[in-house]
């Protein structure tokens, strides 16, 4: 991704109720160098923020976590050391990633772990020196993973274990199967999801089952497993963003964590519109999306993204902030970051990580129980494929493909 920055001005990202304070004196030299006049609606806010330095890992485990991983490297993301962790020596040499490790090589012999997650924790085990360097000399580690298989549902517990024993803030990011994939995947998959449960700062669980709602009924099973890929993506690159782009509105790492550290199940959003409302209509898209099984107000921390072109205003800003910190809890700590990235002139996309609900391991299970049951609030502007564009990127008709 390419972004245009302003030049850094010191200000404070934090805002109970949406509005961004900011630093009269740093803005008074700004406006002496040209901008005295007031900014009307339409006019770009021009603020920009200096980078934090938290360092962030992301390990994908396994298949689909290698995946992921490939589609986050490919996709741009900055600020982030990518590892790729598999049994599967093949799998390794066609991975993206800059680091790569080979686990269980004693347990494999070089091949995958056959769909078996037991396989798959011996190979972790017989390597867990290996992955406690990995994970060392990091501030926050997100591990993903697709869950039901082999290498990853077995080793990606134990990549947590250690990542939060090295006092790491330990993010697992894993989707659970589509139903056609079999009630005996399914079954490891929760069997994964709840070990992974105790190892991990929070965790968001992407049941796949709800992406056959944004996806046409005519698109190929590929797609739909790359749509997969895309949203352990979205769910990283939502909290990586704000703590590493140098953006409009920057937060410090130590906020991140006090939302997330400890917090349970979290859930993913992601809403992007156009048009003369896009601030708000981004922002219900996220909130109403079919990856939020739960109303967030009942999540007691709130951590959202808004990602805007050259374009994007204070105002906007400000609306999307209004409608996040109106619906969510009075006494939740919500934070929120903004970075502006070329490729979104014309469109506001809004990510939304809201924590604090309640085991993974009940909200998963009744995602598998009841796949079509939704907690989301039934709002307009938000979800949809039509109207000016709200809903996740790849909903809209006509717009590449994801990120």
């Amino acid at each position: 991704m390419s972004a245009s920055f302003a030049p850094a001005v010191t200000t404070s990202a934090l805002s109970s109720r949406g509005a961004v304070s900011r630093d009269r004196h740093a803005l008074g030299k700004t406006r002496a160098r040209g901008h005295a006049r007031a900014r009307s609606r339409a006019e770009p806010l021009t603020v920009a923020m200096a980078a934090n330095e938290a360092k962030i890992k992301v390990i994908g485990c396994g298949g689909g976590g290698g995946n992921a991983v490939n589609r986050m490297v490919n996709s741009g993301l900055r600020g982030v050391e990518f590892w790729s962790l598999n049994t599967d020596a093949q799998a390794l040499v066609q991975s993206a990633a800059d680091n790569r490790l080979q686990i269980g090589k004693g347990v494999t012999r070089g091949l995958g772990a056959g769909g078996n997650a037991e396989i798959g924790e011996a190979a972790a085990k017989e390597s867990r020196d290996a992955i406690a360097q990995a994970v060392k000399g990091a501030d926050l580690v997100f591990v993903t993973a697709g869950m039901g298989g082999g290498t990853g549902s077995g080793s990606a517990p134990l990549v947590a274990k250690l990542s939060k024993e090295a006092g790491n803030l330990t993010v697992g990011v894993v989707t659970l199967p589509f139903t056609f994939e079999g009630r005996r995947r399914q079954a490891a998959a929760m069997e994964s999801v709840a070990l992974l449960r105790q190892n991990v700062d929070t965790l968001i669980v992407i049941p796949n089952d709800r992406l056959l709602d944004v996806v046409e009924d005519d698109a190929p099973l590929q797609e739909a497993f790359l749509l997969a890929d895309d949203v352990l993506r979205q769910g990283v690159q939502g909290i990586s963003d704000i703590i590493t782009v140098s953006g409009l509105v920057n937060i410090d790492f130590a906020d991140v964590r006090a939302v997330m550290k400890n917090s349970g199940t979290a859930m993913l959003g992601v809403g992007v519109a156009q048009g003369k409302n896009r601030a708000e209509e981004a922002a219900m898209a996220a909130i109403s999306a079919p990856l939020i099984e739960q109303s967030i107000d009942r999540a007691t921390g709130i951590v959202f993204n808004i990602t805007g072109g050259t374009d994007l205003t204070l105002q906007e800003i400000n609306a999307v902030s209004e409608v996040v910190t109106s619906l969510a809890d009075p006494d939740a700590n919500v934070i929120f970051g903004s970075v502006v990235d070329e490729k979104y002139n014309g469109e506001i996309q809004v990510t939304i990580i809201a924590t604090g609900f309640a085991s993974a391991s009940s909200v998963a299970n009744e995602q598998m129980m009841n796949p079509n049951k939704s907690a989301r609030p039934e709002q307009g502007g938000g979800g949809g494929a039509g109207g000016d564009g709200g809903g996740f990127p790849w909903q809209r008709r006509g717009s590449p493909f994801g990120r």
